[in-house]
């Protein structure tokens, strides 16, 4: 675990910082900086790319972790690199093609009760691209065991940027339509870095040819454009389906909320990049005693992580939205449901590695798609119902069914389940912390109040956590780190 301890550490600063300025962009900068309908508007754009993407990228990404580690022939491996650089390249003409014959109807169905949205249906396609191919050489880097800098660049350098850009607009420089526009450049631009960092980590001589097992690559990276799709969905189909069944500046008011409560990934975020290239060598090893024992370790160590995340965000966010502005309400369900599928997403660990680079990911997809599908059906009937917090409930449902049946393919098929008597004892010390502070503020400016209650917080979660010895990485963690200082 030293690897994965070191990386995972240095990720979780880099991922925190990136979610504090995000915080700051989404809840201060855009809400002030920014009216209602532009801040959905933006919203509904980068929430529609992240369901396109998946498609132009075809599951390079992920196929170039599976099998990188597999090939031992030099030749066979440039072959397999060339074919995942170009892969997503002709996937991107085909929709180009595809998107330039049926861009009026695409328009048409995209954008017919909103003409705000229509100008700029446009960007939707090259935010896609770009976010296609940044994964492809953050992956590329993965497989070198170097993920600090692909994850300074998706975490930090783009909210930077936003921030930037914000300040712009504020002070007039830029008009929404330029912001619109410069983020897309800022987009590209850190697409090219990557790939420049990513080449200079693992250079490769172009072949035109295919690999041999061309045939289990093309067939992996169908599947798991299935699997990417499905996921997208999962995450991002809740706000465009709110922009078509309630105004726009709707999406921003739930964005908002569910960005509140999705800084619970962070520990899954910097702890993945770099336990899904090592499940990936695991896997092809055969090493399955040292794969159960990643898997248990990395879900106990985030539940301990996101769990004092969800508890901070769950018992703060009353006094978080006193110094938003007053047009943003609060939907509280939204916070909580959201940040629960979050939590148990942190639950199931390595979970999602240890399938998409086995035998038994098929099984997976077909129960994503149809995990899909309850999504889709559920927000259309409870969006209509409950409106915004209609959105929460299907993304909530539809996470546990996904979940829960990643849970038992892994335990059926591998023998493993992520859980120990220390994860139950974790759960309920979270709850407890939950409705023992949520009730319970300071008498002080919201500002004042959360900085305080999250003090009070931390260190009551982490002395409890560390005197129980609920988990033994943490303890070492903190040891050493009391230890050097």
């Amino acid at each position: 675990m030293g690897i994965v301890v070191n990386q995972s550490i240095k990720n979780v600063i880099i991922t925190c910082l990136g979610f504090g300025i995000g915080a700051v962009n989404t809840l201060f900068l855009f809400t002030n900086f920014m009216d209602e309908k532009s801040y959905g508007l933006v919203a509904y754009l980068l929430s529609a790319s992240n369901l396109v993407w998946p498609l132009m990228v075809f599951g390079v990404h992920n196929t170039l972790i599976k099998f990188f580690s597999s090939y031992t022939d030099r030749d066979q491996l440039n072959k397999f690199l060339s074919l995942m650089v170009l892969l997503p390249l002709g996937i991107t003409l085909i929709l180009g093609v595809f998107g330039t014959v049926f861009y009026t109807v695409i328009l048409d169905f995209i954008s017919s009760d909103h003409a705000i949205v229509r100008p700029y249906v446009w960007t939707i396609f090259v935010l896609a691209f770009a976010l296609s191919y940044f994964e492809v050489f953050f992956a590329w880097s993965k497989v070198q065991l170097k993920s600090v800098f692909g994850n300074l660049m998706k975490e930090f350098f783009l909210r930077i940027c936003t921030s930037i850009m914000l300040i712009l607009l504020y002070y007039e420089i830029l008009t929404v339509r330029q912001f619109i526009y410069a983020l897309v450049g800022v987009y590209l631009f850190r697409t090219i870095i990557m790939k420049i960092y990513a080449l200079n980590l693992y250079s490769f001589k172009f072949r035109f040819s295919l690999p041999d097992n061309y045939s289990s690559v093309f067939k992996y990276s169908l599947l798991i454009l299935i699997a990417g799709s499905v996921a997208s969905l999962l995450i991002d189909l809740d706000k465009v389906m709110i922009k078509e069944f309630l105004p726009i500046e709707n999406v921003a008011k739930y964005g908002i909320c569910a960005y509140i409560a999705s800084v619970i990934v962070i520990p899954s975020r910097a702890m993945h990049q770099i336990t899904y290239p090592l499940t990936a060598k695991l896997m092809n090893e055969k090493a399955f005693e040292d794969l159960k024992i990643l898997y248990k370790k990395s879900s106990l160590n985030l539940m301990i992580a996101s769990g004092l995340l969800f508890v901070l965000v769950v018992c703060n966010v009353n006094q978080l939205f006193e110094i938003i502005p007053d047009e943003y309400e609060l939907f509280i369900w939204v916070v909580v449901l959201i940040g629960v599928s979050k939590l148990f997403d942190n639950l199931l660990g390595n979970n999602n590695s240890i399938l998409y680079n086995s035998d038994y990911y098929k099984v997976v997809l077909y129960i994503g798609i149809g995990m899909a599908v309850l999504s889709f059906i559920l927000n259309v009937i409870l969006i209509d119902m409950y409106g915004v917090s209609g959105a929460a409930i299907a993304t909530f449902v539809a996470v546990l069914c996904y979940n829960l049946a990643k849970l038992w393919v892994v335990n059926s098929k591998f023998k493993m389940l992520p859980f120990s008597k220390h994860t139950f004892l974790g759960l309920v010390l979270i709850i407890a912390f939950v409705f023992g502070f949520y009730f319970w503020d300071f008498q002080f400016h919201p500002v004042v109040n959360i900085a305080l209650k999250s003090v009070v917080i931390g260190v009551t979660y982490t002395v409890l956590f560390y005197v129980l010895k609920i988990s033994p990485d943490i303890n070492e963690l903190l040891e050493n780190s009391i230890h050097k200082k």
